[in-house]
């Protein structure tokens, strides 16, 4: 298939506010909290805007260190690539496979509230029916992986709308909130604290489940082959990204604790946002959420299919997988077969969930879960950062905290999440996390075997990747006609 850049993919399509809005939409604030409160709830209690807080501040270091990787080595496959040239191409390989699983199982997890949230408009008993639920939550989901496959502008024009409206909605309840007397327990400042914890285990746990929170702004990383100017754009909106959704996620936690008892979040399950929204505005709050909900499902839906197909189109291109992956459609400019591949498993995945429970309970079993591949490879990228910037670390404070120091304590904080959680989770829960990176190996050692190029890549290097940037833009300075204006990977 012909592409108009050479590998596949159009580039400079997406500019600095459309990654914004992508980054915000990948972490999905409102389907975020209304999916995973009452998750969060029933593993630390009040201390909800704790485990948020705490988890941010090493989230920032895995952010600071996607941007700082991204200047060197813009590629579809993100961390797939960074890990695999800085670590070792097996622990390259798990890292994107990681994220593969992880999107894959989001989108049953993703899916099923948003065909309950759309069945709560109309009848609120039905929302609980999980094969109702689940027949309208792949019906978005089709929808979403039609506009996918449709391109990049396609898919922006689309985000722009969903997300815009469900972030007027939640600004508006915020304001509300504040001027709401809550009826559930008075605000203290001990939830930002340790007390409420159940020692390191009870910590861990709700740091993963902070995670899930969290996860999704790394999208822009996923879309750096198509945005435009990606070494500065893709990192910069990933941290203003990450900025927004955690002063969302704290607002409405806080929030959350004020006005819902501990038995209104249980009851509210997967619909918390629709309680609150009833407690704060009787008869229109609880549908004006729902719609933010809704939208904000529908949205990360789109930003997740992004993430998992253009990992797929890296893989198949780098032939780590089948290599008709990396094929584009010769229109549309997108790995056409990648996203129909996700479409039949995904598709396989909501027709096996309706055999698991409840929405709520299919909710619970895969945020854990996905939180344990997500620390994982979230972990193992921050880790590369410091490696592939190792000799620039001493050079100045500002390199040594910002390339060194913090994301290596992210690296670190994630890692120990991963194992301290094991212990905490569900046997469900652990079979989906473990036995989804297990299922890597197999093509692992199946495309190892035939000779991948993958597994004998070029090293990963900072100060080598800016020296030859730099001698590449004064040969395109002095010969302007015999270069092209950008690098659109780098290998």
């Amino acid at each position: 298939m012909r592409s108009s850049s050479g590998r596949g993919l159009q580039p400079n399509v997406l500019s600095t506010f459309d990654t914004i809005v992508m980054a915000v939409a990948g972490s999905a604030p409102a389907y975020s909290i209304a999916a995973t409160t009452a998750v969060l709830v029933a593993s630390v209690g009040l201390a909800g805007p704790a485990a948020l807080l705490y988890c941010a501040i090493p989230m920032l270091g895995i952010v600071l260190a996607f941007r700082r990787l991204g200047r060197i080595d813009i590629n579809a496959g993100a961390s797939y690539s960074w890990v695999g040239r800085t670590l070792h191409p097996f622990l390259g390989f798990l890292s994107g496979w990681a994220l593969v699983v992880s999107a894959t199982i989001f989108m049953v997890a993703g899916s099923l509230p948003a065909g309950a949230m759309t069945l709560a408009l109309f009848d609120p008993s039905l929302a609980e029916n999980t094969v109702l639920a689940t027949a309208v939550g792949a019906a978005w989901f089709l929808a979403m992986l039609l506009v996918v496959l449709g391109g990049a502008r396609l898919t922006v024009r689309a985000q722009l709308l969903m997300s815009g409206v469900e972030l007027a909605i939640l600004l508006f309840f915020i304001l509300a909130a504040l001027l709401h007397n809550g009826t559930a327990a008075a605000f203290d400042w001990s939830w930002l604290g340790f007390s409420h914890f159940d020692g390191a285990s009870g910590f861990a746990s709700g740091a993963l489940i902070a995670t899930f929170y969290y996860w999704g702004w790394d999208v822009t990383s996923n879309l750096s082959e198509e945005t435009r100017n990606s070494r500065r754009t893709a990192g910069l909106a990933a941290l203003v990204g990450v900025g927004v959704v955690f002063l969302l996620f704290e607002a409405y936690t806080i929030a959350v604790n004020v006005t819902l008892t501990a038995e209104d979040i249980r009851a509210g399950g997967s619909n918390v946002l629709g309680a609150l929204g009833e407690a704060i505005w009787p008869g229109v709050g609880g549908k004006l959420l729902v719609v933010a909900v809704l939208l904000s499902t529908v949205a990360t839906l789109e930003t997740t299919l992004i993430q998992v197909t253009r990992s797929l189109f890296a893989m198949g291109r780098d032939r780590s997988m089948p290599a008709a992956l990396g094929t584009v459609h010769h229109r549309w400019n997108t790995p056409w077969v990648a996203i129909a591949v996700v479409g039949a498993v995904a598709l396989a995945m909501f027709v096996a969930s309706t055999a698991l429970g409840s929405v709520g309970d299919v909710l619970a079993a895969a945020v854990a879960a996905i939180g344990l591949q997500i620390a994982f490879y979230y972990g193992l990228a921050g880790i590369a950062a410091v490696v592939a910037y190792r000799r620039t670390l001493l050079t100045s404070v500002r390199d040594f905290v910002l390339g060194g120091a913090w994301p290596l304590l992210g690296a670190l904080f994630m890692l120990w999440i991963f194992f301290e959680s094991l212990g905490e989770l569900s046997a469900a829960s652990t079979a989906i996390g473990l036995g989804g990176l297990a299922v890597g190996l197999v093509p692992m050692i199946v495309y190892w075997r035939q000779g991948s190029a993958y597994y004998r890549p070029a090293r990963l290097d900072a100060t080598l990747a800016m020296e030859t940037r730099e001698s590449y833009a004064n040969s395109a300075s002095r010969h302007p006609d015999s270069a092209d204006k950008s690098l659109a990977t780098d290998f």
